[in-house]
């Protein structure tokens, strides 16, 4: 299966987004480990949690778009929804298999492993409140 440009082109986006909001939290969390050093630890294997939760939540957005790129191309309703049934399984399952592992793994930090998960959803959210560039220059077009 071909990706579509347009499951590239969001991908990339929502990527860009968890890539800012990784850094971001771990700028935070190594504040409040300058701040509170017994309380929060800040290592090597926070910046590595961090990563690697975001690679979980970026490749969970990426799949759920290759599943409706597949689901929009089926004819059959039926099966079109037991794909989206089996894939929102499959997903979910990668990342709670993640979020035990975040936690189980000593190595492993498991506030910046498991809190990049939810980056995604809140990326998307936030671009609700940003006119895209299309808009802005349609109204700019039609004041004058």
């Amino acid at each position: 299966m071909k990706v579509q440009k347009a499951v590239r082109r969001e991908t990339e986006k929502v990527a860009l987004g968890v890539a800012i909001m990784t850094a971001l939290m771990l700028g935070i969390l190594f504040a409040l480990h300058l701040v509170f050093p017994g309380k929060f630890g800040f290592s090597l294997g926070t910046v590595v949690s961090a990563l690697l939760g975001a690679a979980v939540s970026v490749l969970n957005f990426f799949l759920m778009g290759l599943t409706v790129q597949h689901v929009a191309g089926l004819e059959d309703p039926k099966e079109a929804k037991r794909f989206m049934q089996k894939s929102y399984v499959n997903r979910n399952t990668m990342q709670i298999v993640w979020m035990i592992v975040a936690v189980a793994v000593p190595f492993v930090h498991p506030i910046a492993g498991i809190l990049p998960l939810f980056f995604p959803g809140l990326f998307v959210r936030l671009q609700g409140f940003f006119p895209k560039k299309e808009e802005t220059e349609a109204k700019q077009g039609g004041e004058i």
